[in-house]
């Protein structure tokens, strides 16, 4: 199970609260670029629109600018492979107020494409001062433990 895309601001930008995986409805140029590492989650997330779900915010380059279509915009809305009961309870919890989905990773299971992503509630300023707090004092542990060894 290779991750191709991180989104590594998500996690420093919210409290991840419940994650969810979920297929995607993608083009084949659009699923090679997401092999190459050209898309980008950074400020993605889910909506829930009816009776489907569609990641918006996403940017997927084509692979091949001369085989994609003319048209093409990389940042439209895709639509996510879930089951009913998943999109309902992703529906009341996009309903309450405060909360998110917010997308994490795109990795591959076997052959196919899988988008991780998550419940989420918004940090507060000091809220992200303790987490960079936390990230330098475990970092600072690791290195006085590397000079010890």
């Amino acid at each position: 199970m290779a991750t191709y895309i991180d989104n590594k601001k998500a996690r420093f930008d919210f409290e991840l609260l419940e994650t969810f995986e979920a297929g995607l409805s993608l083009e084949g140029f659009e699923v090679k670029a997401v092999r190459a590492g050209r898309a980008d989650l950074t400020g993605a997330h889910v909506i829930v629109r009816g009776a489907e779900a569609f990641l918006v915010g996403a940017s997927i380059p084509p692979y091949q600018k001369a085989n994609a279509p003319k048209e093409y915009d990389p940042e439209h809305p895709r639509r996510l492979l879930l089951s009913k009961k998943e999109i309902d309870q992703l529906a009341s919890a996009e309903a309450k107020k405060g909360l998110t989905l917010v997308a994490i990773s795109l990795y591959n299971k076997g052959r196919l494409l899988k988008l991780s992503f998550a419940i989420a509630k918004g940090k507060k300023k000091f809220d992200k001062r303790e987490s960079i707090k936390e990230r330098d004092t475990k970092r600072d542990m690791e290195r006085t433990l590397k000079s010890h060894r």
